[in-house]
């Protein structure tokens, strides 16, 4: 717990840190310190445009920063904590640059205790984005992610390593589920 005590500090000080997820490493930061994010999409070269996800501590946390209705809370109640990061219209909770021109977010409830605990002990949830080389490949472990991004990370949490496959990401728009990527997790039933 002091570990997670201590990585909290660091996301509320506006740090950047890597972490394993149920899936694949993550980098991610306090979804509400804007210059956070700013680094993130730096480290990530990507465009401002395609806002990253966030995670979220459980069904109860997603409804405070998303619009969920019965068909997506009993689908996501079935699903999660797992591999998936489900596509919401996000709440005014979600800072602006967070959402899609759509006003949409994507959430995601990993199925790995040190991702909940983090959440739950920043109290707010965390952008959260792969690991990953300019060319898509993952980090599989903690190490090489420290190698890689050396001193533009804050911390490096060494979990072991991680699965390899990112998770599948499901729009539950108007409650017509689309699947947008098909990866860890099941996507057999949305289909």
């Amino acid at each position: 717990m002091r570990l997670v005590t201590r990585v909290a500090q660091i996301l509320k000080q506006g740090g950047v840190v890597a972490y394993a997820t149920d899936t694949v490493y993550g980098i991610g930061c306090d979804i509400t310190n804007k210059k956070a994010i700013e680094k993130i999409y730096q480290l990530k070269q990507r465009d401002k445009k395609k806002p990253f996800s966030f995670m979220c501590s459980d069904l109860k946390n997603i409804s405070r920063y998303a619009k969920v209705s019965n068909y997506a809370y009993k689908t996501m109640k079935r699903l999660l904590p797992g591999p998936y990061t489900f596509v919401l219209e996000g709440s005014r909770e979600v800072p602006k640059m967070m959402l899609t021109r759509r006003k949409t977010a994507g959430i995601r409830v990993p199925d790995h205790v040190l991702c909940i605990a983090l959440v739950r002990e920043l109290g707010n949830p965390i952008l959260t984005t792969s690991a990953t080389r300019p060319d898509g490949s993952v980090f599989s472990d903690a190490s090489l992610i420290h190698d890689y991004f050396g001193p533009r990370l804050e911390a490096v949490i060494d979990s072991g390593p991680a699965g390899g496959t990112p998770s599948s990401v499901i729009a539950l728009m108007d409650d017509i589920p689309e699947i947008i990527r098909e990866g860890a997790g099941d996507v057999s039933q949305f289909t």
